[in-house]
């Protein structure tokens, strides 16, 4: 790849930088030292008391180095090695001042030996060191910046392949065959131009993270044959003002010369949210987003540059960076259906052993509203598990425990738990998986546990079998109910209750919330959004909205809880049964649970 010098001299100027500030901080701590020692009494004499010394005839002996303005004074009485050090402001002068005491009868003996040249050239280097490390800290922090403003670019005239193309993209098929009329764009965009049409210069690719909105920008450059810069939002972002503009300006220049090609800007969000007028950081983005918006508005119609964008908050960009002319096109990567899962498992499946009894198929279908990155990390997982118990082949258990794994959390069987909190967690999750059978909209129980995953002191596993893209009122009313079914059996079993609910609770209030203020589900408020975009548009509906839904949000949650309750009372012999078999048993399977109700 062509960004390997460049990475080769960001880590040469570190090397540097580091030396730099090293030598830096050894300089600073001599001379330090060398200030604490002149100010030691015992080893320092001032000048004026030294000319008193000198004319009282207490001076014995006086060394000193031509140039140098510092001496070494040995008073009578003193022993060898007991030298005291002066300072001398004008030395010819103080020579002077030694040759007549010593004419009027004060002897004082006066060495002074030449300076030699090393000493000299030290001494120059020494005084001129701090300008010069200067000097060099400056030139790399200015070459460091200028670092990375090219952009990492993979592709190009020696390899036009990122390694990347549309085959290697699964469960994306509807995406694929609208970004194929980009690659044709690319390689033939003087077609398009004969029509009249003018290339995109934007393509905004939006979607929850782990879809493959990089792997798809990637498989574009590698079907279009053309080189591909990528480039984080973060990368912008710089502690000098003006400096991520600049950044952007040179990524362009760049992008211009070796067009046709593609800049990806990944996490656009980081440099493209709404503009604010605040100062500091954020006056910084402000620029570097400015800079971007004439970037995009100034390519000529023969420079087929595409602009691709990746983030998972499009409600957070600027509105100017949307408009037409820009990213022209908006593409949602959402989350792979059933056939989408079952290719994209095919796909990471390669070079895997598995065994005869595992079925991609069924996998697929038990992973509903998995990424991609989700269900890749299921198969490494489920690969490493099978390594480490010593299976020749990947199974269906090393496989179920890897979804575990990747879903609820690390298996943590060595925990110490007593046996209140073991009952506690049984009755807690045997009344989850009870009130959700009764319930006719939620899914059926997949496996109920007490043993410790993550953070979690058990868990009931649902089947995800079905892909859902709206959610009914009625179903989620019922979440709230299956949601508040462990909180009612600790409540009716055990007389008591614990704070192993407090997942549950916050997740059903934030459901019943979404139901008042998002989906317009409240039959006292109506249907109106009050999810406010702008801090007074929920004030635009009176004084008192927030205690009518906060009234909403308490009484769907009052209802739910005391369903769950309900449901619990009417089916205890069920409740201690399963709760029982957990006791005993720890985990139970679907069958296991369904033999419960025949």
């Amino acid at each position: 790849m062509k960004d390997k010098p460049e990475k080769n001299k960001e880590k040469l100027y570190y090397s540097i930088l580091t030396i730099v500030a090293i030598l830096s901080i050894i300089l600073v701590a001599t001379v330090f030292i060398m200030q604490s020692q002149k100010k030691d009494d015992n080893m320092e004499i001032a000048y004026t008391e030294l000319i008193k010394k000198v004319t009282a005839g207490e001076v014995e002996k006086i060394e000193m180095t031509i140039g140098s303005t510092t001496v070494k004074v040995k008073l009578k009485g003193m022993e060898e090695g007991e030298e005291k050090t002066a300072i001398v402001p004008n030395t010819q002068a103080f020579i002077e001042l030694i040759q007549e005491e010593t004419l009027k009868g004060n002897e004082i003996i006066l060495n002074q030996k030449p300076a030699s040249v090393f000493l000299k050239i030290f001494d120059a280097l020494f005084s001129l060191l701090p300008t010069i490390m200067i000097v060099i800290l400056f030139i790399l922090i200015f070459k460091m910046q200028g670092l990375g403003d090219k952009g990492k670019i993979y592709g190009g005239e020696e390899n036009v392949n990122t390694g990347v193309t549309f085959k290697d993209v699964a469960g994306l098929d509807e995406e694929k065959a609208e970004l194929m009329e980009v690659v044709d764009f690319l390689k033939t965009p003087e077609k398009f131009q004969k029509m009249g049409a003018k290339i995109p210069r934007g393509i905004l690719l939006y979607g929850k993270p782990g879809t493959g909105k990089t792997l798809i920008a990637k498989a574009i450059a590698g079907e279009a044959g053309v080189p591909f810069i990528s480039m984080s939002g973060s990368e912008f972002i710089e502690m000098f003002a003006g400096l991520g503009a600049s950044r952007v300006r040179k990524l362009f220049e760049k992008a211009k010369k070796i067009s046709p090609c593609i800049v990806f800007i990944d996490e656009i969000d980081a440099i493209g949210s709404r503009r604010t007028s605040s100062s500091g950081g954020e006056s910084e983005n402000n620029q570097t987003l400015n800079q971007l918006l004439v970037e995009m508005d100034g390519f000529e119609s023969t420079e087929t540059v595409i602009v691709l964008a990746a983030t998972n908050r499009p409600e957070m960009l600027d509105k100017a960076l949307l408009r037409p002319g820009r990213f022209d096109r908006q593409i949602t990567i959402a989350a792979p259906d059933l056939n989408g899962r079952e290719a994209i498992l095919k796909t990471h499946s390669k070079g895997k052993r598995f065994s005869g009894d595992i079925n991609l198929k069924e996998i697929a279908g038990e992973t509903a509203g998995f990424t991609g990155a989700e269900l890749a990390n299921i198969l490494n997982e489920s690969a490493i598990i099978a390594t480490i118990r010593g299976h020749n082949e990947i199974q269906k258990v090393d496989l179920e425990d890897a979804v575990k794994k990747v879903t609820v959390g690390l298996e943590k069987h060595n925990r110490v738990i007593s046996e209140k909190d073991k009952k506690l967690t049984a009755y807690h999750e045997a009344g989850h998986a009870i009130v959700s059978k009764f319930l006719p909209t939620q899914q059926d129980v997949k496996e109920v546990s007490i043993i410790p995953r993550g953070i979690a002191g058990g868990y009931t596993m649902y089947k995800t079998n079905e892909d859902k893209y709206y959610i009914s009122k009625t179903e989620m009313k019922e979440k709230l109910v299956a949601l508040l079914g462990g909180r009612a059996a600790e409540k009716i079993a055990l007389d008591d209750i614990s704070t192993g609910a407090s997942n549950d609770i916050e997740v059903a209030t934030e459901i019943a919330k979404d139901m008042v203020t998002t989906y317009g589900m409240s039959d006292i408020i109506g249907p109106i959004s009050l999810k406010p975009k702008e801090p007074y548009e929920q004030s635009m509906f009176g004084e008192n909205m927030d205690t009518l839904i906060g009234s909403e949000v308490k009484e769907l949650i009052d209802n739910a809880y005391k369903i769950a309750q309900q449901i619990i009372l009417a089916h205890m012999d069920i409740l201690h049964a399963v709760a029982e078999r957990l006791l005993q048993k720890e985990i139970i399977s679907a069958e296991e649970f369904d033999e419960f109700f025949v």
